[in-house]
């Protein structure tokens, strides 16, 4: 895929090993409003849709917090699921089994860049709605 073809999302630098997650807005596969997140997970940017495999609830229990008090895994706040940050594989809790939707993300000259798929879109800026 091209680099025109993707979205920038934040500078590289913003995103800690291990650390808090950018999160943004998008459209999902039905084309209803949902947010995304990225995060650097052992060197690597890995993102998905913020949507546990249990049930649709997002996952992070503070804005931007997905991992778990030891840095090791993706938990669901509201309903316990344990994912592999780096596949998106429930490991354990309601889900397992299941899998986080992956994004296809990349950084691109110091810029973490997403890639949207036909099924998960850019959502319009806020500011179209009110036109």
């Amino acid at each position: 895929m091209s680099a025109a073809a993707g979205v920038p999302l934040c500078p590289s630098a913003a995103l800690a090993e291990r650390g808090e997650a950018h999160v943004w807005d998008v459209l999902d596969e039905r084309g209803h409003p949902a947010r995304a997140f990225a995060l650097r997970f052992d060197g690597r940017v890995v993102a998905y849709l913020n949507r546990c495999a249990h049930l649709p609830a997002e996952l992070d229990w503070q804005p931007g917090r997905f991992l778990d008090a030891d840095g090791r895994f993706v938990v669901c706040a509201m309903h316990g699921a344990v994912y592999e940050p780096e596949d998106g594989r429930c490991l354990a809790g309601p889900g397992a089994g299941g899998r986080l939707v992956p994004l296809d993300v990349a950084e691109v000259d110091g810029t973490v860049t997403w890639y949207p798929s036909r099924e998960i879109r850019p959502a319009p800026p806020a500011d179209e709605s009110a036109t």
